[in-house]
């Protein structure tokens, strides 16, 4: 068993089977099976079990790839010190954003990062997949319930979601005053492609659930902002989507009581636990950790009765 070959059983084992593990690298399929099966042989026992679409570890696979994974974590930082010997801080951070939030509040911390370390090559995503990370992505930004177990997760704050309408619409149509209203309100609202969109709500030790049939959906929460202001309807989104326009009056919010959730309250910084970081993956890290606490403070100080 030689170091080639314990790194190919690394790669295979985060690919998750054998086609993705060969697109990375550069590899015919079959290749990477011949090599696979050359490996078990010279150590005499199955080392990933394979079915039609996915490749388990097998015990003994899994205690080799936590030792090739340590190896190639100290290779990548071996030669980070040399490539970065003398200079500033350089590298590549791959970063997967939710779109909303990526755009509208992210975008400026992102810049404000790139202008203070010119010398590292920020990649970023505006995507809301909720998959696990992928080899080009180091950092993923996501909403959601609970983190992956897999992940490391260091949580960013709470997501507010806000029932909130033009003052427009509200004069013409008025504001519902309970969750059943909902139902026959026109709703601008996020939703996932192939789910049905439930509105959860609690209030005290209530715990309500609403089917939402909306009339703008829309992944792409600047545009939704747009159908809010345009008075098209009741929105069901983020505070950071419409708090300026709350603050100014232009947008009123209901349901005030409750506290909302569709995709859920949390907001989580992602990263592999197994996958070496690099100065320049651990500096974007604690930016946006800072950033992220200088917002919750921010909005604490702030915060006032809507």
């Amino acid at each position: 068993m030689d170091l080639a070959s314990l790194t190919l059983l690394v790669d295979i084992i985060d690919a998750g089977n054998l086609s993705q593990a060969a697109r990375k690298l550069k590899m015919t399929r079959a290749n990477v099976s011949y090599h696979l099966k050359q490996l078990e042989k010279s150590v005499g026992v199955q080392l990933v079990r394979r079915t039609t679409r996915r490749v388990e570890p097998t015990e003994v696979g899994l205690r080799l790839y936590a030792h090739g994974r340590s190896i190639q974590n100290e290779m990548q930082a071996a030669r980070e010190t040399i490539t970065t010997l003398g200079q500033g801080l350089q590298g590549r951070v791959g970063l997967s954003v939710p779109s909303g939030y990526g755009e509208m509040v992210m975008s400026d911390w992102l810049i404000e990062f790139k202008r203070q370390y010119p010398g590292i090559v920020l990649d970023v995503l505006f995507e809301n997949r909720a998959d696990n990370l992928r080899d080009e992505v180091d950092i993923s930004i996501r909403v959601m319930p609970e983190p992956p177990p897999a992940l490391v997760a260091r949580e960013l704050g709470s997501v507010r979601y806000l029932a909130c309408a033009s003052r427009g619409f509200a004069q013409q149509h008025g504001l519902p005053t309970g969750l059943e209203q909902l139902r026959t309100t026109p709703l601008i609202t996020s939703g996932v492609v192939g789910q049905q969109l439930r509105l959860r709500a609690y209030r005290g030790d209530e715990r309500h659930e609403v089917m939402l049939e909306p009339t703008l959906i829309s992944e792409h929460f600047p545009f939704l902002r747009q159908g809010i202001l345009a008075g098209l309807g009741l929105g069901l989104v983020p505070d950071y989507v419409v708090m300026d326009a709350i603050e100014s009056g232009e947008v009123l919010t209901t349901l005030d009581d409750y506290r909302l959730s569709i995709f859920g309250t949390r907001m989580y910084l992602l990263y592999m636990p197994n996958r070496h970081q690099t100065r320049a993956v651990r500096t974007c890290i604690e930016f946006l950790l800072d950033k992220a606490r200088t917002k919750i403070d921010h909005r604490q100080d702030s915060l006032v009765p809507l």
